[in-house]
């Protein structure tokens, strides 16, 4: 049976596995889950089961998580990446260090839940949907709610009370040198524009974020627009057809570099896609493009520093076929397999409006 009251804490907890081997903003939304258990359990070690990423970001760097160790690759969770062991040698090292609890953070557990029974914890808590094994302490697994929120739910499941609900990534002074090394000091204003998302249905036309830059250029800002290698044909259609000069930051920036450039600026413009939930976690405002019902899941729940704009667009623009943003692991997908962007119905009048008043408003 699910979990449907207040769970004490474990005692004798003194290390703690959480697997999130995701993407970054996956990442950042469970943040506050994982501050609740810093909370909760202060003198124990936090392990994040993560991906060959966050091996790379998150030592050394200010934050609830003490160490990383790579989760087991398979379907549903991560690929694994060259010269890396095995998923059978990286199960029996996870299991070797001597969990006394694993939290499941990746999901509804059909993939997932394995991984983390197979650590041997003393005690397991996470998500599940009806296809999953279930853990000693377990939530159902539903895609509409938002992602900080299904995290701090399962973070009460071992007696981690939240303490925010606002991720927060630390900046360090490492990130702002690498930033102001590569990209220079802002002279002006400076907004960053990212025209790109792995998923092409949430990407906003390059020339509608151009429009938008030279509105914000004419205003006074200084622009930059980013991306990583696989993006770096949209940066260039953006910066090409701005009347105004930007500059092109594509791959010139570690991750951390990024947090840096982003903690530099007066505002950040983008898709929904992990840059911009970057900058909301280093505290810089945004402008958010949205797909349907992904705002619910992704989207910021403060307004004062975000402007969330929607398209309820749901059918094809080249089929008219139905899609969904997503959709429960457990039922047929539905849609068709066009990627053409579904979040055109967003005009650049709305855009345009909502950067330029967050950009006055941090002038005053």
């Amino acid at each position: 049976m699910p979990s449907t009251t207040p769970h004490r804490r474990v005692p004798g907890v003194q290390k703690i596995a959480v697997l999130r081997a995701n993407a970054l903003g996956d990442f950042l939304f469970a943040l506050p889950a994982l501050e609740s258990l810093r909370s909760a359990y202060p003198r124990a070690e936090i392990v994040l089961l993560g991906d060959a990423w966050h091996a790379a970001f998150l030592p050394g760097r200010p934050g609830p998580v003490d160490r990383v160790l790579l989760a087991p690759p398979g379907p549903g969770l991560r690929e694994a990446g060259d010269g890396e062991p095995g998923r059978d040698e990286l199960t029996a090292a996870a299991r070797a260090e001597g969990f006394d609890l694993a939290l499941q953070l990746h999901g509804g557990g059909r993939n997932s839940n394995p991984v983390v029974l197979a650590l041997g914890a003393r005690v397991t808590a996470g998500l599940r949907t009806p296809d999953a094994p279930p853990l000693d302490r377990w939530l159902h697994y539903d895609y509409y709610q938002p992602e900080v929120v299904r995290y701090l739910e399962v973070a009460e499941l071992v007696g981690a009370q939240p303490v925010t609900s606002d991720p927060r990534l630390p900046v360090t002074g490492r990130d702002l040198t690498e930033a102001r090394t590569v990209v220079g000091s802002p002279r002006r204003p400076r907004v960053a524009i990212h025209p790109g998302a792995t998923d092409m249905r949430r990407r906003w036309p390059a020339g509608r974020f151009a429009a938008v830059g030279d509105a914000l250029a004419d205003a006074g800002a200084e622009l930059v627009v980013t991306g990583t290698g696989a993006e770096r044909a949209v940066v260039e259609a953006v910066v090409s057809t701005m009347k105004h000069p930007a500059r092109a930051v594509v791959d010139e920036l570690s991750l951390g570099g990024l947090v840096g450039l982003y903690a530099g600026c007066a505002l950040v413009v983008s898709n929904d896609t992990g840059p911009v939930h970057l900058a909301e976690a280093v505290g810089t405002a945004t402008v958010g493009l949205y797909w349907a019902s992904n705002l619910l899941v992704n989207g910021p729940v403060r307004r004062a520093r975000h402007r969330a704009l929607l398209s309820w667009r749901l059918d094809c623009p080249v089929c008219g076929v139905r899609n969904t943003p997503d959709v429960h692991p457990y039922r047929p997908r539905t849609g068709c397999e066009h990627r053409e962007p579904f979040i055109t119905d967003i005009t650049v009048d709305e855009v345009r409006e909502a950067a330029l008043d967050l950009l006055r408003s941090r002038a005053a």
